[in-house]
C-alpha cells in the first residue's frame, strides 16, 4: 500500500501551500501540550534491546516506487515561475538540520528556528533559502501526533518557506507502553497528498508536506537530493534488511542513480538520512548500512558530492577521501533536543582535524575536519552550477551574525575540497564610494 495521508476529521483543505503566519508572533515560553517523563517507556525499550527482541518497523511503500520523486516545483504548488527565478539568479540556498523536536520546553528550538528565520532578511535575493530539510527527529520521544504543535508547527511558525523532512528513529519509533502506528504523525504532517492543515497545526497555517513517503527524490535547482529513512532502531540505522522491511530502498536508491547516470545530470547529488555512517559521539557507526550504499554507488559509478545527517545531537564534520573523491559527510543533530558532548565529563576534547579511520584495503580515509558539541545550530548550503557549499551557524550568534562558524566547500566537476568562489553583494560598490568619499574629503 502506498504512504499517503487523506482528509480527516478536523483538517482543512487549502489547495496551495502555505509556510508562515501571516504576521510574526513571539516565541512561546512554554509548551502548549505537557509533555510527561518517558523513562518508564524507555526501560521497557531498554529491556527489549537486551533481549534482542526488537528490529525495524516496515513502513509503507511511497508513492511512485520504485524510485518516488518530488519537485520544488510541486512544493511550491507548481510556481512555475519562483523555480525559473532562483534558475536566473544562478544559485540555491536551503537550510538543513536534526533533531529538532524537544521534551523539555521551547526555549533552544526557538534559538535555531529564529537564527534560521534571520537568513531571510538578505540583501541579495539570491541568498535567501528556499526550504528548510530537516534530517529526522522532529517529533520526540515517539513522533505522537500530539506533541506536532509544540515541537514542529509552534517554532516554525514564521518560518516562511517549505520545511521537509527525513524519518528519524524517534519519528518511526513505538512506545511499548502505548497503542500507536509507526510514522503515524510523520506520514500525516510530511506525507500527505494535497495540501491540507492538519489538527496538529493547532489552528497554525502552515500546510503538510507532500513528500511521496519515508524515502525519495527531491529535485531543485542546482541540487537532487536522495532521501533515505533509515528506520526506528536506535542504533545501527538500518535501510534494508530482507526478514523485516525488505530491499525497496536499495532498488530505490539503484534506480535513482541510474537515472543521474542515464541523464547525465551534472548539478550537486547529496544523500539525506537521520543515521550518520560516520560518528565519534556514543552512537555507532552505520557500517552496514554504509556498505548498502556503497555497493550501488559503485555498481552504477555514481557518488554522492556529500552525505547529510543527524541523530548525534552536535554537529561534526567528516572528509572521506573514496579513490580521487573527497566527499563531506556532515552530522547536524543540535536543532534543539539536548546538545551532547562527544566526550564524557573529565575526558579529554577531542582536537580536530585528526584521522579517525585510516586508509585500508577496504576501507577510506575519514577524517574529522570540525565539530560543535556545546551549541545548538543548523546548516545553510549554497549550490550553483559548479560548486557545492555547506556552511555550518550556531544559533547563538544571533540574527546579526551572518559568518559561519565552519565551511566546506565542493567543486561538482572535479569532486575535490576548493576555496569558495565568493559571490559578489555589492560591498565592492559601496568600498568604492567609501574611498572616493574619503579623498573628497582630504583623508
Amino acid at each position: 500500500m502506498a504512504s499517503r495521508s487523506t482528509p480527516r476529521t478536523g483538517m482543512r483543505t487549502i489547495g496551495s501551500p502555505v509556510f508562515a503566519q501571516p504576521q510574526p508572533t513571539p516565541d512561546p515560553t512554554v509548551f502548549r501540550v505537557a509533555h510527561p517523563s518517558d523513562s518508564p517507556a524507555y526501560r521497557a525499550i531498554d529491556a527489549l534491546n537486551k533481549a534482542h527482541k526488537l528490529a525495524p518497523l516496515p513502513f509503507p511503500v511511497p508513492r511512485g516506487a520504485p524510485e518516488p520523486q518530488l519537485s520544488l516545483q510541486e512544493v511550491f504548488g507548481g510556481a512555475k515561475s519562483t523555480i525559473e527565478t532562483i534558475t536566473h539568479r544562478k544559485q540555491l540556498v536551503f537550510h538543513a538540520t536534526g533533531d529538532c523536536g524537544s521534551t523539555k520546553g521551547p526555549q533552544h528550538q526557538n534559538e535555531v528556528a529564529d537564527k534560521m528565520t534571520s537568513d531571510f532578511d538578505e540583501s541579495d535575493p539570491a541568498e535567501i533559502p528556499q526550504f528548510n530539510l530537516l534530517l529526522g527527529d522532529v517529533v520526540y520521544s515517539f513522533g505522537e501526533p500530539n506533541y506536532y504543535y509544540d515541537q514542529f508547527y509552534e517554532p516554525y511558525r514564521d518560518y516562511p518557506a517549505p520545511i521537509l523532512a527525513v524519518a528519524g528513529n524517534h519519528d518511526g519509533m513505538i512506545s511499548p507502553l502505548a497503542h500507536a502506528k509507526s510514522l503515524e504523525g510523520y506520514l500525516r504532517n510530511f506525507c500527505a497528498n494535497g495540501f491540507y492543515v492538519t489538527p496538529e497545526a493547532g489552528g497554525l497555517s502552515r500546510t503538510a508536506q507532500i513528500q511521496p513517503g519515508v524515502f525519495f527524490t527531491f529535485d531543485a535547482p542546482f541540487v537532487r537530493i536522495l532521501a533515505l529513512y533509515s528506520n526506528a532502531l536506535e542504533d545501527p540505522g538500518t535501510i534494508a534488511d530482507p526478514k523485516t522491511i525488505g530491499t525497496s530502498q536499495l532498488d530505490f536508491l539503484t534506480a535513482a542513480l541510474k537515472r543521474v547516470k542515464s541523464e547525465q545530470y551534472a548539478g550537486a547529488l547529496l544523500i539525506a538520512d537521520h543515521h550518520p555512517p560516520y560518528t565519534v559521539s556514543r552512537h555507532g557507526w552505520s557500517v552496514e548500512m554504509l556498505k548498502q550504499i556503497d555497493r550501488i554507488c559503485e555498481s552504477t559509478s555514481v557518488w554522492p558530492h556529500a552525505f547529510l545527517s543527524g541523530h548525534a545531537h552536535n554537529y561534526q564534520r567528516f572528509t572521506r577521501t573514496h579513490a580521487n573523491m573527497q566527499i563531506p559527510y556532515l552530522v547536524c543533530g543540535n536543532g534543539g533536543h539536548n546538545v551532547q558532548r562527544l566526550t564524557g565529563h573529565g575526558v579529554q576534547a577531542l582536537r580536530a582535524p585528526q584521522v579517525i579511520q585510516q586508509a585500508g584495503t577496504d576501507v577510506d580515509l575519514v577524517v574529522l575536519e570540525n565539530y560543535d558539541d556545546q551549541n545548538y545550530g543548523y546548516l545553510r548550503i549554497i549550490v550553483d552550477s559548479e560548486q557545492l557549499r555547506i556552511e555550518y551557524h550556531p544559533a547563538t550568534d544571533g540574527a546579526r551574525t551572518k559568518t559561519p562558524d565552519d565551511s566546506v566547500t565542493v567543486d561538482l566537476k572535479s569532486r575535490k575540497l576548493v576555496h569558495y568562489v565568493a559571490n559578489n553583494l555589492g560591498w565592492p560598490k559601496s568600498a568604492a564610494k567609501a574611498r572616493k568619499l574619503r579623498t573628497e574629503q582630504g583623508h
